[in-house]
Order: C-alpha cells, then structure tokens, then sequence
C-alpha cells in the first residue's frame, strides 16, 4: 500500500512513521510532505493508497490543498485542534487523530480503511456524531480605534480578508475588523449558516444573491451587500456548495 505523509513538524513526522512502522510494515511511504504547495504539486503528478495528513501547514491549512486538485484517496487526519473534525469527515476522512497520536487510535484509524467501514453512510453517521458536541460563535467582538464592541452572528452577511486583516460585514453594510484569521474563524461558525467561498471570504446563506455557472466548471456568487471582489467556487468545492445551497449540512 502506497502511503504519503504531509506533516510540517520533523518530531511529529518521526513518530508517526515510527508508529507505523512498527504497526504496518508493508506500508510503502512514498512521500513525506510538508507543505500545500509541495503537495499541490505532488498530487497533480501522483497518486497514493493512504494520506496521512496536519491540518496546519507552515504555509496555511490543509484544506486548501483540496481547492487546486482533486483528491479522492482516504485520509487520515492528524492534528492538535478538534474544531476541524467535521469538514475533515467531508473530504475522504476515514480517521482524526489528535496528537500526541495514540498507537492504538492508529491501528483503529486504519482499521477503518481495510474493513471499507469508508462510505456516505458511514460518513453521515460520523457527521451526526459529532455536530451535537460543537458549540459556535453566537457573538463576535470588533474594535475600531481603541473601542471594541459586540456583534450578534445572526446579523453577519460574510466575513473577507484584505491585506492580512479580517472584516465582518453586517446585514446594513457596516464593515467591522475582527481579531480572527478567517482559516481560525471558520471552524467557529456554523457550517449550516455560513461557507467559504474561496479563500479570502465566508458568507452566509442570507447574503447569497445569486449564483450563476462560470468558465472551467466553476460557479460564480453574487453577494449582499456588494462585494468587491470576484467570488469563484473552485470546481471541486461545487457540490459541497451546491449541497450547502440545497439546505444540507457540509
């Protein structure tokens, strides 16, 4: 079995291969990543049986490999943060591992993939699991000059980023900065109400106008109140839209 590894901290590389060594010796590592841009790379050229994959990357968050090429191999996710488990369940995840990672969550994780315990069912089974544990924003605190003040999410249209600061944009057009990243805001909003378009905005289902089919498969969004920019789902984050739209939980 062909198994690729992506993971950014050389001591946290070294124990998980020491574990599966030990657990899987007819595992064939055929690549250690470390970053989405190495991995982007290698995914377009290569394929693998297993991933092993951070969630943070030296360069940003793992998800976004998914938003430059399409990736249908299992995965298992290792990570220190628990916010990310149900949008990993999303994308191929047969396993989350919170580090330290457990040996026998290892062997259970993988377990999974021998077994084809891997399917929409299984995946929705896992996805009603866990969204009751998760608790979301219900407020927001921005600050202008030396004031800070509170904002009900519910009256949120979308949040973007522009030159590494964070805006959210309310129903009646006021743009407000917020001390969030949106790669750490999005696991705090409910997956329900808001989604990411493309990487420099999260809008809510209320703030979508309108949504039309553009060049190369992808769709295009129109947002209020307006917004600047061109907001482009990637081809292979339609259907996740798509069953966002629809009313489905991602």
């Amino acid at each position: 079995m062909k198994v690729v590894i992506v993971e950014d901290e050389l001591l946290a590389r070294e124990e998980l291969l020491r574990l599966i060594n030990n657990n899987f010796p007819g595992f064939d590592i055929v690549a250690c990543l470390d970053s989405i841009t190495d991995s982007v790379e290698w995914f377009k050229k290569n394929n693998a049986d297993l991933i092993f994959l951070d969630i943070h990357l030296a360069d940003g968050i793992s998800f976004d490999i998914f938003e430059q090429v399409a990736i249908t191999t299992p995965i298992i996710f290792t990570t220190a943060y628990d916010q990310y488990a149900i949008r990993a369940f999303q994308l191929n995840g047969i396993g989350y591992l919170l580090k330290p990672i457990v040996e026998s969550d290892l062997v259970h994780a993988v377990g999974k993939l021998n077994l084809n315990q891997w399917s929409p069912c299984h995946l929705q089974q896992l996805l009603d699991s866990l969204q009751p544990l998760h608790t979301y924003k219900q407020r927001i605190s921005t600050k202008s000059g030396d004031r800070y003040m509170s904002i009900d999410i519910a009256n949120i249209a979308y949040f973007y980023s522009e030159d590494r600061v964070t805006f959210a944009v309310t129903k009646e057009n006021r743009r407000h900065i917020v001390d969030y990243t949106l790669e750490t805001l999005e696991p705090k909003l409910n997956p329900i109400r808001f989604f990411r378009l493309t990487r420099s905005c999260i809008a809510s289902i209320e703030a979508v106008k309108s949504v039309s089919k553009y060049f190369n498969s992808r769709l295009k969004i129109t947002i209020k109140p307006d917004f600047a920019g061109e907001l482009l789902v990637s081809r292979i984050k339609v259907p996740v839209f798509l069953k966002w739209l629809d009313g489905n939980s991602r």
